[in-house]
């Protein structure tokens, strides 16, 4: 039996001391009801002047945590995420303040779109093709002290890769016991960076299966995803950090990792594969302190019997 975590069970923020809502075997699967990144407090018919109203402390509602028995601090969380379900609308808005243009955009904007599960009308004579995800989840980092949802960490959060979609395996690095699994902030589409600093926001449905890969630990969330629009099946692994450009070598060497670890790869020349077929991309760059970079590297290019 598939159990389910109603969008009422949510936290803001990260704490290891947050009570789980839901403990599972490995192996369990979990639907979990996610609020979008306002706390569902924008509505269909309001205006921009909603804008004013939303607070920071008030953002990425987590649904969750869900208690892995069994995982323990050094293991890895496997989050297969099996199906998304969706609404049939969403919101894109300026926030003053808030943005990578935060300087030059500074009147708050609300923008309300509808879709279905093949495209979003984003006006009547632009559509967009609809890619759900979740902009936020991940594990709870070793702290009894709350962190802001806002950005990420090396545990996950709000890395905002519109790659992590339905079909991508993704996996954590355990800190905790129990491993503490939330997620939240869902998406209907969105860009790389996420530039304004909102997507496609809206509600969405979210089943994934949790499993552990026991003593085994990584220095930040990577993934096996489905494929990007321009790619097949594809390692994913992250940078995470104040500083784009180290994010960039982060998410570089940790893919020379994984390849050595997958495939048996020599680093020097996991470095090469990496320049020729690898691609870097910039999942946000609003939440701050810290910016997400990934690299991609699609499996097409091994030849596997």
């Amino acid at each position: 039996m598939i159990k389910t975590i109603h969008s009422h069970h949510h936290h803001l923020g990260w704490n290891a001391a947050n009570t789980p809502a839901l403990t599972v075997a490995p192996g369990d699967s979990v639907e979990l009801e996610l609020m979008d990144a306002s706390g569902n407090r924008i509505k269909r018919s309001d205006d921009a002047c909603v804008i004013a109203s939303l607070a920071a402390e008030n953002a990425n509602p987590l649904t969750g945590p869900v208690y892995v028995d069994g995982a323990e601090p050094g293991d890895t969380l496997v989050v297969e995420i099996e199906e998304f379900s969706h609404s049939d609308w969403g919101w894109t808005a300026i926030i003053p303040g808030f943005g990578l243009l935060d300087q030059e955009f500074t009147e708050p904007l609300l923008h309300i779109s509808e879709y279905d599960d093949k495209q979003i009308r984003f006006t009547g004579d632009i559509t967009l093709p609809t890619r759900p995800f979740a902009g936020t989840i991940g594990v709870s980092p070793d702290t009894r002290e709350t962190l802001s949802a806002i950005p990420p960490h090396h545990h996950g959060g709000n890395m905002d890769f519109c790659g992590f979609v339905a079909g991508t395996t993704m996996y954590f690095p355990v800190a905790v016991e129990g491993a503490l699994f939330s997620v939240g902030d869902g998406h209907a589409a969105q860009g790389d960076g996420e530039v304004c600093g909102t997507a496609i926001e809206t509600c969405l449905g979210i089943r994934v299966k949790l499993s552990l890969l026991k003593n085994r630990s990584l220095p930040t969330p990577a993934a096996r995803i489905p494929g990007m629009p321009d790619t097949g099946e594809a390692l994913v692994t992250t940078g995470i950090g104040p500083d784009l450009m180290a994010a960039a070598r982060d998410a570089v060497k940790y893919m020379i990792d994984q390849l050595g670890h997958e495939y048996g790869m020599p680093p020097e020349l996991a470095y090469c594969l990496v320049s020729c077929t690898g691609n870097l991309h910039i999942a946000e760059v609003v939440n701050a302190p810290h910016w997400t970079v990934v690299c991609v590297l699609p499996e097409a290019c091994f030849n596997r019997a």
